[in-house]
């Protein structure tokens, strides 16, 4: 990398390696391969005795002195590496095995590094120990599993000058998504200080998701940014014997992010350029896994480290697995979800490695955090739960590697969960994975992708969890019929847009303090809506691009609206919010007008600067002709222009007047979508929360099924686009067949209703052919 690669821009720092025939060299010289063979071939199959037996075979190269003719070379390349730095140059001293790295064995930290390495006999006893640690316990345990010879495994040693990453943040970065493979993004975790603590699962990082296609000209396409608690950080030690410390974090340092925008952005082009290097060499798509160092000194980046992923790339791309959670119970705790699957067993809490030997295969390991000294358990486990760690500590990418559902971390798994407690772990549901409590049940659900036909129909989906887009992504589909900003405004942001507008004349305290740490990292409040309502929008059309993703725009009622953080000083008590001030009625009058402007600037952003103009925008409740027309002219003020960019603009038919006006909304709008939910209520005038009429609630009612057959054929006379997002389709395969034959363009389903559905779909577009 460093000679093809930092023409082309990527930074890294200088070193040097000694190979793997210097590791054999020193073997022949030392005369100790054969004592090493001895010991191995007392290992027990249980392994019980592989503690003694790993000591040993490490003991054996440690006792021995390298040949004098490797110490002169080893300290004649640190000469040279230190008169390009500075004399005593700090080094980082990494081990290197022949097997490690391959597509389809990790081999994740399975040998030793060491850090801030000064001067020439440090240098040496370091390279000795690198040698010694191609036997540590779990390097011998991990070879005995995959049928590694120990001795067709030797061991290089890269000798890296350090970056003052102590005095800034490092982390990891993969050119792929590691939880789903979703290829079109780079995913980056970073923390404070030097990259072990990110690496061994120490610290809960920041997370960043970049859209790739979109890093070309002026486009930003940072579609995810996410805080993480970076309780510690590994700094330098002016101790000798040990050169490296964990400190506590400062409470500002925690509640920014460790990398501004730009540097994002430069690492995802780097991770880029990487990946297209390799994959070039390989003559295939070679995703890549990442370490990057930020020095503290000179605030320049660097890539100390490359290798290929080993989990995501070697899936079978035409097989989906959907594992889907048939009931719930209560939720004992919550952390980030590795992977998408579900396991369950009675729960084992370990806190210390060396008790565990009394776990038991199908049990749930419960633990602080992992290293490689745990995999002899990790790997008969039926899920993994962490206190600490991201997505790329070892417990996550042991856990994608075996294939079992982890979560990690949770902070407090060990206090909440006790041992011998029936739970269930849940990565099934998004990000935020789940552990409950009792055995539920669920389901596995595989799909031969190359085998489903594709109907003529437009089968889109209802995506409101951008955490869930990545996933929803690989499910056959044309698009998004309707992603709901309720959701992100919700869960990701949680304060009303006019208590961060009007933050001075909130009264609570409470309320004051719990938005200021919620907005801490951003340069304003406002940047906090609109940053964090445009990255939920373009995960979601990232994951679909380039296929169009209608967003509504925001259709919360006044009591619902009430619930965020703050809302209740800014929105009126109505008698009866369903039919009251929501969807267009919001937008162009009264206070919520210029928390509109704030929806509207975060869905230009997600369009033109992050370059996703896939993105469809949709009205919702627009009652009359003249406040579609109002919302038109209100977007105009912020950039959202019909036909710039390609934007079209969507009305929700919801209300009969779209039905009885749809020839004069088509004059104003792009197409339609039907909310079947809404126009069955207005249709029979009832409420269909109320279980006192709930009973007599039914979508396919003749009323409500001849509205629909009415505005679809208008629609079509009209030459514009019309689908539907309601529930009806999704619940009721018959109604699909309904619209099929109305010749309705697209179907928006709940993406576990998708594939059932298009089966019925395919069967009702036969009948028709032979009509």
């Amino acid at each position: 990398m460093y000679r093809n690669l930092t023409k082309e821009g990527v930074k890294i720092p200088n070193g040097f390696a000694v190979t793997a025939y210097a590791y054999n060299y020193f073997l022949e010289k030392a005369k100790i391969r054969d004592d090493i063979k001895r010991i191995l071939k007392n290992l027990r199959k249980d392994k019980k005795n592989l503690p003694e037996i790993g000591r040993r075979a490490r003991e054996t190269i440690l006792k021995e002195e390298l040949p004098e003719e490797l110490n002169n070379e080893i300290v004649n390349a640190y000469k040279k590496l230190c008169r390009q730095y500075t004399t005593n140059t700090d080094v980082a001293v990494r081990s290197s095995a022949t097997a490690e790295d391959l597509p389809d064995a990790s081999f994740a930290g399975q040998q030793e590094t060491f850090l801030n390495i000064r001067g020439e006999s440090a240098l040496l006893e370091a390279t000795k120990k690198c040698f010694a640690s191609l036997f540590t316990n779990r390097a011998i345990s991990y070879r005995e599993d995959k049928g590694f010879d120990h001795f067709k495994v030797s061991l290089s040693v890269g000798v890296q000058k350090m970056v003052r990453s102590d005095l800034a943040s490092s982390g990891v970065m993969f050119s792929i998504d590691t939880e789903t493979g979703f290829k079109n993004a780079v995913l980056i975790n970073g923390a404070y200080g030097l990259g072990e603590n990110v690496v061994q699962g120490n610290v809960n990082p920041d997370q960043f998701y970049v859209f790739k296609p979109a890093l070309v000209g002026n486009h930003r396409p940072i579609i995810s940014k996410k805080l993480g608690d970076k309780k510690i950080k590994m700094v330098y030690a002016k101790n000798k014997a040990k050169p490296t410390l964990n400190v506590k974090a400062s409470y500002n340092e925690r509640m920014k992010f460790v990398l501004n925008d730009n540097e994002i952005l430069k690492l995802a082009k780097w991770a880029c350029v990487i990946e297209d290097y390799y994959s070039k060499k390989a003559r295939k798509f070679k995703p890549m896994d990442m370490e990057w160092a930020k020095d503290g000194i000179t605030k320049e980046l660097f890539i100390v480290q490359a290798r290929p992923e080993t989990v995501q790339s070697q899936k079978n791309a035409n097989i989906l697995e959907e594992y889907i959670l048939k009931e719930k119970g209560p939720v004992i705790d919550t952390g980030l979800s590795v992977g998408t699957k579900i396991g369950a067993g009675k729960s084992h809490v370990i806190k210390n490695v060396r008790d565990i030997k009394s776990f038991k295969a199908g049990e749930v390991l419960i633990t602080e955090k992992t290293d490689p000294d745990w995999e002899p358990i990790m790997k008969i486990a039926s899920a993994i739960v962490t206190n600490r760690g991201g997505r790329t500590a070892h417990a996550a990418i042991v856990a994608r590697e075996l294939g079992i559902p982890a979560i990690v971390g949770t902070e407090n798994g060990t206090e909440l969960i006790k041992t011998g407690t029936d739970v269930t772990v849940s990565c099934a549901e998004g990000e935020v994975g789940k552990i409950y409590k009792g055995n539920l049940k669920f389901e596995v659900r595989k799909i031969n992708l190359k085998k489903l036909r594709r109907p003529k129909t437009k089968i889109m989906m209802n995506v409101g969890n951008p955490d869930q887009a990545f996933e929803f992504s690989f499910i056959p589909n044309d698009g998004v019929g309707l992603a709901r900003e309720e959701f992100i405004i919700s869960s990701y942001i949680k304060v009303h847009p006019l208590a961060l507008l009007h933050f001075d004349k909130i009264k609570d305290k409470k309320v004051k303090k719990i938005i200021n740490e919620l907005t801490y990292a951003y340069p304003s409040k406002v940047d906090y809506f609109v940053e964090k309502l445009a990255q939920g929008v373009a995960m979601i059309g990232a994951a679909f691009y380039p296929k169009d993703v209608i967003v509504r725009m925001s259709d919360f009622k006044s009591n619902e609206y009430a619930n965020l953080i703050g809302g209740r000083e800014f929105e009126p008590k109505e008698e009866n919010p369903m039919l009251g001030w929501r969807g267009a009625s919001r937008y162009y009058t009264g206070n919520y007008k210029e928390a509109f402007a704030l929806e509207c600037k975060a869905m230009k952003k997600a369009r033109d600067e992050m370059g996703l103009s896939n993105i469809k925008l949709m009205i919702p409740f627009c009652r009359t002709l003249e406040e579609g027309r109002a919302v038109i002219n209100e977007m105009k003020k912020y950039g959202l222009i019909r036909g710039r960019n390609s934007l079209e603009i969507y009305v929700m038919c919801e209300i009969p007047s779209n039905v009885i006006l749809a020839d004069d909304f088509s004059k104003i709008f792009d197409g339609f979508s039907i909310g079947s939910n809404d126009l069955t209520q207005l249709a029979l005038g009832l409420d269909r929360d109320s279980e006192l009429v709930s009973r007599l609630y039914d979508e396919r009612n003749p009323a409500v099924k001849r509205l629909i057959y009415e505005v679809i054929h208008k629609a079509k006379r009209n030459r514009k686009k019309i689908g539907i997002c309601g529930e009806a389709p999704s619940t009721f395969p018959d109604f699909a067949q309904f619209l099929v034959k109305c010749g309705i363009d697209s179907i928006s389903l709940n993406p576990h209703s998708v594939l059932k559905t298009t089966i019925k779909i395919l069967e009702a577009e036969r009948k028709l052919r032979k009509k």
